[in-house]
This record gives C-alpha cells, structure tokens and sequence, in this order.
C-alpha cells in the first residue's frame, strides 16, 4: 500500500528496497514474486517513479513491455504492479542509515526517524549528474550552466525554459533528448560539443534529436571557458588533440545556456557506508549472478551498479536482483559463483563480476573504442560475431551452463577483438 503516514509501517520486513524509481520498483517486484511476504520500498520523493517521471519523450519499454511509452507511462506500469501486490510504498523518506546488520534508519518529515529491521536489503538508488566541478571547466561562477537533468525537469515538470541560446557541452543521451526538447520549445540550440572523438549517446537519439532538427555535433571539441557577469554571455569551444585544447583555433560563442551532459556517477552513499567492495570502472559494487554485493543479504541494481543505456535493461536487472533477496530472506539462496569475469581487450567491465557455471546468465558490458566487424569472446568456451560495438550502447550476452561445462577453471577473460 502507499504509506503517507510512517507510522504504519511494519516494525520488520523480508526486504526494503532503498528508492523507488523503475530499478527499485522492479527489485520490489521480483521479491515479492519469489515468495517474500512483507516487501517495502522507500523513496525520498513524493511520488515514486524516479527520473522517468521527468523524461515524457517516447521509446521506453519496447523490450520489456513490448511497446512503445513514454516515462511516465513506463513508471506508471510499475507502480500500478507495486500496489496490486500489496507491497508497502514509502515516499517523502529518506534512509539515513544502513547496519551491518540490515536495520534500517528512516526519516520522515511527518513522524521522525523510524528503526527497521530486515532480513534482505536492495540498494536501487539510481545515478547523479556529473557537474561542472567534475571535469574543472575554468571561467566565471555565472548562472545559467546547469545538467542537462536539471534543464529537464525545469522544462517537463516545472514549465520553465533555461535560456533563449543554448550550447550543450558532452554527447550524453539526456544532452541530446534535451537538445531536440528546447529546439521544440523556441530555445536556439548553438550545437552540441564532445571531447571524444566518438558520441556519448545512443545511435537513434544522435539521429532523432541531432540529424532530424539540424544542431550540429561537433566532436573532439569541448568548452575551454566560460564568460560572463551575473549571467552566463558567451563560453569559448576549442578543438582538442589528445585531450589537449588547441587555443590556436578556439572560438567565442555568445549563449545564455550551457546544458552539461557528461555522464552520470552511480549514487552509493549508503554503500559505501557498509563498506562494500566497488569497481574501480564502474564506480558501483561489486556483485555476483545473483546481483548480492559483498555484504550477505544486500543486493544492488540499476545505475546503482553500473550506468545502464535502456531503462528495460535496468527492469531486468532489478527484478533478478529481487528475487534473489526474496530468496536470501527465505534462506533459499543459490550455491555461490565459481567463475569470475575478467575484462579484456577493449572491454571496460563486466556486470555481474562472477557467474556460476550451473545457471542461465546475462553479462553486460561497455567497450573502450568503437570497432565494427568484430567477435565477442569469452574465453575459449564462447564466441559470438558482432556488426559494430560503440562506447555508448551496453553490450549484453546469454551465458548459458552448456557453454560452461568443458570449463574448468575460475577465471574467463572477455574480449571483443576484429573478426580476422
């Protein structure tokens, strides 16, 4: 049920899921449908639904729900799921804290701090926007240089638009979704400006959002500076050379808008409170198949873990994180993984780190360059040919135990190399 008052809630549960955006939602899914009776998720905004409340453009749930909606229909799906299951729903609350023991500290606003106590815990709290600070662009303190996130939910939430002229710095998906909306909206968008030789984004949003309305992309380019007094006035673009600006061909652009889209950071501040182990690439925990951390009984998913591209890949990932915390609380949990994956030639991580050879797996992972006409394999048990593979779109396979059977070690390296 949706809790609008802490004081219903239940003194312990099977599993707490911690946020309540499509990750979370689907984690509380899953446990409840591997047999977990009391399943609560909490959420620090009003309404559930996290980021997609805010994204109303189209082309989510195409392979989950196997059709096209927009965000908010996408969450909307989930949480009419969540109530009908009789899973409890905390919104306006915030966990301030997470035991070694899985006991819960929770605020809210109407009745304090509550104490939980849990037998399994699902860490679902999405991903931040990477700031201005984070990549150290010099300049004035000026207003008018926001996330591309932030401009978002100004425009679809709040109807307020950022600026007349716009410049996006970075190639990011939501930069691009955003340049398309503002150009819709009446806002000039000067182009968008990469450091990278190669988009941040996915191939139909630089098609789509780019090619469709005429704003240009402008790559191994990024913004050297930043003018203005009270306001932002112009900021000056540069191409670069080995991440090196050439002030030699730099350029002044007048705008009163630059939209920051260079990526986004996995929120873990309760994780890192438990002291879990993390990726050094991707900057989210640790986790085996069954998407449990190295902590027993806290599981992780969703942008939490790593920074997915498609929201039904989040769904997927959650739900299977899910139902084995529902499991762990019914102590029915799997044998534990005997293989760990090793990130090879042009192949950033892996997700999840180690798999087992007795059951059905999907792996992720992200390339470093882009290559096309290539073979993806996975040690000498597996290989499968790919047409092209981009820094940008999440590569995912099928591992099956079939493939794992003549294997008998406790290590495989994943590469993606040319098709020779």
């Amino acid at each position: 049920m949706l809790i609008t008052n802490p004081q219903h809630l239940k003194p312990d549960y099977d599993v707490v899921v911690v946020g309540g955006g499509p990750a979370g939602m689907g984690a509380a899914i899953g446990a409840k449908e591997s047999g977990a009776d009391r399943v609560l998720v909490v959420d620090r905004e009003k309404e559930a639904g996290g980021v997609l409340l805010q994204c109303i453009h189209p082309g989510f749930g195409l392979h989950h729900f196997k059709e096209e909606l927009t965000g908010p229909e996408y969450a909307q799906r989930y949480l009419e799921q969540v109530l009908e299951q009789d899973i409890d729903l905390a919104t306006d609350s915030y966990v301030l804290d997470l035991d070694r023991d899985n006991r819960v500290k929770l605020m809210s606003g109407t009745a304090g701090v509550n104490v939980l106590s849990s037998k399994a815990v699902v860490l679902a709290m999405g991903a931040r926007e990477r700031t201005r600070g984070a990549i150290r662009t010099p300049g004035t303190r000026v207003s008018g240089v926001l996330t591309a996130g932030l401009a978002q939910r100004f425009v679809n939430l709040m109807g307020l638009l950022p600026g007349n002229r716009a410049v996006i710095l970075g190639s990011g998906d939501i930069g691009l979704i955003m340049a398309r909306r503002l150009t819709l909206e009446g806002v000039e968008v000067v182009g968008v400006y990469e450091i990278m030789p190669h988009a941040n984004g996915l191939n139909r949003n630089i098609v789509q959002c780019l090619h469709d309305f005429d704003i240009p992309l402008h790559l191994s380019t990024t913004v050297v500076d930043i003018h203005g007094g009270d306001r932002l006035e112009a900021v000056t673009v540069a191409p670069v050379e080995g991440f090196t600006p050439d002030m030699s061909r730099s350029q002044r652009i007048p705008c009163d808008t630059l939209l920051l889209s260079i990526g986004l950071i996995p929120d873990n501040e309760l994780a890192r409170q438990l002291n879990l182990r993390f990726d050094p690439i991707t900057s989210g925990p640790l986790v085996a198949s069954t998407m449990e951390t190295s902590k027993d009984g806290v599981f992780a998913c969703g942008n939490t873990v790593h920074i997915h591209d498609l929201v039904d890949f989040v769904s997927q990932e959650s739900e299977l994180a899910g139902r084995n915390a529902g499991l762990y609380a019914r102590g029915q949990q799997p044998p534990p993984d005997n293989i760990r994956l090793t990130p090879g030639e042009n192949v950033g991580y892996c997700v999840p780190q180690t798999i087992s050879s007795d059951r059905d797996h999907t792996v992720y992972m992200r390339v470093r360059k882009p290559m096309e006409n290539c073979v993806l394999r996975l040690g000498d048990v597996y290989e499968k040919k790919i047409r092209y593979v981009l820094p940008a779109e999440m590569v995912n396979i099928k591992v099956r135990p079939k493939f794992l059977q003549q294997f008998h070690g406790d290590s495989l390296q994943v590469d993606i190399v040319p098709d020779n």
